[in-house]
Formats: C-alpha cells, sequence, structure tokens
C-alpha cells in the first residue's frame, strides 16, 4: 500500500488543513492553518490523515478540492485537503461521509483507561459500557483492543479511549480521543463533542449494568429495604437485569447536586 513520504523525489504535493479539535494532534505549527505535504503518487486520503497523527476513526468528513471523497480517493500533486472531525449532531447525508453511517442513536464503549468516565456517562444517563463489562478469555492486551472494537461494531457504539493506537484500528468506524485526564472534564468534552445536553437524564441507568432502570413499587420490595428506607422513601427504580435497587437518599442527593453542578457549566449562558 502506498503512504505518504515526504523523501521521495517524485513525490507530490497537497495542501492539508485540519479543523477543530483535530488539530489537537497536529504539532502546534500546524494547528488551524493550511500546510503542505509530500505524498508518493497513488497515496490514499486514509494514508495522509494516519500519517498526520489523526486517528481516521476521528474523521467524518473529507473534500479534496471542495468535492466529497471518502478514504480511498487517490491524491494527485497539487489538491487541496480538508479535514473535519464527527458530526454526530448535523446531517450531513447529502455528502460523501468516510464512515459507513452516521450513529443517530448515540451510544459510548469507554475503554478502561476511562472508567471514571464511564462511571458519570451512566449517571448522566448515557448508554455507556465499559471494557469491563465485556467477556474476558486469557488473552493478551492485543485481543483486548480486539474485543473492544469488534463489539463497538457490533453494538453500534462510539469508542471513547486515550489510547491512539487503538483508534488507528482498520475496523474502527466511530471513535473518539478524550484528551483531558480529569475525569470532569471528560464528561463536558463528550456532552459538547456529541451535542448530549438535551439527553442527560440523571440516574436512570443501573450504574453497575447500564441498563435503563424502572419503576417498582415500594410494596414489591419492601421486604428488602433497610428500616430508615422502609419509612423515609416512597420512591424506587429497579435495574431489571441485576435486580439492584435504587432510591433518592443521602448519597444519591450528595450526587445529584454534584452533578447538577457540573452541567451548569455546560449549560450556555
Amino acid at each position: 500500500m502506498n503512504v505518504v513520504n515526504e523523501s521521495r523525489a517524485r513525490a507530490h504535493r497537497v495542501q492539508v488543513r485540519f479543523y477543530q479539535e483535530l488539530g489537537d494532534f497536529l504539532a502546534p505549527q500546524r494547528r488551524g492553518r493550511e500546510f503542505e505535504v509530500a505524498v508518493n503518487d497513488g497515496t490514499t486520503t486514509k494514508a495522509l490523515v494516519e500519517h498526520c497523527g489523526v486517528p481516521h476513526g476521528e474523521v467524518d468528513l473529507l473534500l479534496v478540492d471542495g468535492e466529497s471523497v471518502d478514504f480511498a480517493c487517490k491524491l494527485r500533486d497539487g489538491q487541496r485537503v480538508s479535514v473535519y472531525p464527527v458530526f454526530e449532531s448535523f446531517d450531513i447525508s447529502a455528502l460523501t461521509r468516510v464512515r459507513p453511517a452516521p450513529l443517530r442513536v448515540v451510544r459510548f464503549l469507554v475503554d478502561a483507561n476511562l472508567a471514571k468516565l464511564a462511571s458519570l456517562l451512566r449517571m448522566c444517563g448515557l448508554d455507556a459500557t465499559d471494557a469491563s463489562m465485556l467477556c474476558r478469555t486469557a488473552c493478551g492486551a492485543e485481543d483486548e483492543d480486539a474485543r473492544l472494537v469488534t463489539a463497538a461494531l457490533r453494538e453500534q457504539r462510539i469508542i471513547l479511549t486515550r489510547d491512539r493506537r487503538l483508534l488507528e484500528r482498520k475496523a474502527v468506524t466511530h471513535g473518539c480521543f478524550v484528551r483531558s485526564q480529569d475525569p470532569e472534564q471528560q464528561l463536558l468534552f463528550v456532552l459538547r463533542r456529541f451535542d448530549l445536553a438535551a439527553a442527560v437524564r440523571p440516574f436512570s441507568r443501573c450504574m453497575r449494568c447500564n441498563e435503563p432502570l424502572e419503576p417498582v413499587a415500594k410494596a414489591d420490595v419492601l421486604q428488602r429495604l433497610p428500616p430508615m428506607v422502609r419509612v423515609e422513601q416512597q420512591t424506587f427504580s429497579r435495574c431489571p437485569r441485576c435486580d439492584r435497587l435504587y432510591w433518592p437518599g443521602s448519597h444519591w442527593q450528595r450526587m445529584r447536586r454534584r452533578l447538577d453542578a457540573l452541567l451548569a457549566t455546560h449549560r450556555p449562558g
């Protein structure tokens, strides 16, 4: 397969610009501006993108000389390439996406390096499974990554990770590199990136199983409740998978205050 090779005398020259957060993957002098790259005859747009250090799973739209193309497009001398990030909140169906289809229902598969983010997403009521929920066998790290990618494709989930090599896997169609190392900042980044403010439904999912919770009558679970809870609480939910019970006790209220304060920083104005 042809790859970018800036040392070849016969290399073509193309002008490239990466937009919005894709600039985070570039050297500072290349961010927010057009720059020149030398490519071999027959180099594809996918090879160009990855040569520049951007995982292809982060890209949703490619324009070559203003025309929408896919990853297989072969570049010619003097062309201009514009590279755009994921547009999950916009309909660009009239253009040629570099992925088979957008994810209209946003679901996440969170890498093991972002376990706290997975919990916060579930706390917001967003569909977020993590690596610990996948079936495990005695395999090495390489097989762990392959299993994660397979699960993401099967369940149509966006992979959230801090591992760029994972997003560079050919099979990845929807992925997002999470920049911050702080879980709360990671949550705000994901909410903004995928325009999810309106989808937040705090404490509507099981924190353990990720299943949507179902309301349950107090009388049906009365014998399972601690004595003080029987007296003080009237509203209960249950996970249909693990049968775990939830109620708005003091721990729930503390978490809700924390989450409300955090989400307040995300709301416009």
